[in-house]
């Protein structure tokens, strides 16, 4: 197996844990009486999601692997490993409101307020590129961004109607 072959699987099957991790605090965090916020554009996330890495396995799976972006993807790893390790069971892939619980103003969340979605805008950009597909990492990079535009305002109306409450999404 090729060293392209086990970074995509690798990806791949990181990206398969973290759903069921997301659903399973989901589950939890709504039997706690957390609720769900504008859940009508996570299916344009999934899409997107699901046809980067499918572009990335039709097109790179040959492709040699860029050691400068394999060093910028996996440091982005490493961000977003503190991003899921100081949320905890907070962490979710979709926009969830637990309402009376305090916002999280530690690790990562200390210095930037969304540092999941900047691990997840340069994991869109850099894995391509660390397979030698650039028009990969600027197409999805555009779309990425359009849907961030709708998420963000999304959580952030969210939070500034219920001031006491947090979200938890990062996807």
């Amino acid at each position: 197996m090729t060293a392209t072959l086990v970074l995509l699987a690798f990806v791949t099957l990181e990206r398969l844990a973290e759903l069921v991790i997301a659903r399973r605090n989901t589950r939890a965090l709504l039997a706690r009486g957390a609720y769900e916020v504008a859940p009508g554009h996570y299916p344009l996330i999934v899409v997107m999601h699901a046809a980067w890495l499918a572009s990335l396995w039709g097109l790179g799976w040959a492709n040699p692997i860029s050691p400068f972006w394999l060093a910028v993807f996996l440091s982005l790893q490493a961000a977003r490993i503190w991003v899921l390790a100081t949320l905890g069971d907070r962490w979710t892939t979709r926009i969830i409101v637990l309402p009376g619980a305090p916002l999280v103003t530690s690790g990562p969340f200390k210095y930037v307020s969304h540092p999941n979605y900047l691990v997840v805008i340069g994991e869109i950009a850099s894995l391509p590129l660390c397979l030698g597909l650039p028009l990969v990492a600027i197409v999805f990079s555009l779309a990425n961004a359009l849907i961030l535009m709708i998420r963000i305002r999304a959580e952030s109306s969210a939070l500034s109607r219920n001031a006491n409450a947090t979200t938890t999404a990062n996807i």
